[in-house]
């Protein structure tokens, strides 16, 4: 199975790690995968969440990330986490 993650980038200021270092931190989620395994669509996926499809669209590719509010709602939806739903990485 592949994944598509799609994320956001976030730069930290160096003064939130150890001297020196810069990272890239990631929201990345799996929203697309977790919609299209299960037969829903965009639309019915926003219906259900109480947003616009063109919300989702942002979400799946990764152009905005959800409050926390519909972030449970969503994960709520594929009766999953949110942290499985929703997942940081970092990059140096």
């Amino acid at each position: 199975m592949t994944f598509h993650t799609v994320s956001i980038t976030l730069y930290l200021a160096e003064r939130d790690f150890s001297p020196g270092l810069s990272m890239k931190e990631t929201v990345s989620n799996l929203v697309y995968e977790f919609r299209t395994k299960i037969g829903v669509t965009q639309e019915e996926l926003a219906e259900k969440v109480g947003v616009t499809r063109q919300t989702i669209i942002a979400i799946e590719k990764g152009n905005y990330t959800p409050s926390v509010f519909l972030a449970l709602k969503i994960a709520e939806f594929f009766k999953t986490s949110v942290k499985k739903a929703f997942y940081i990485t970092y990059e140096k």
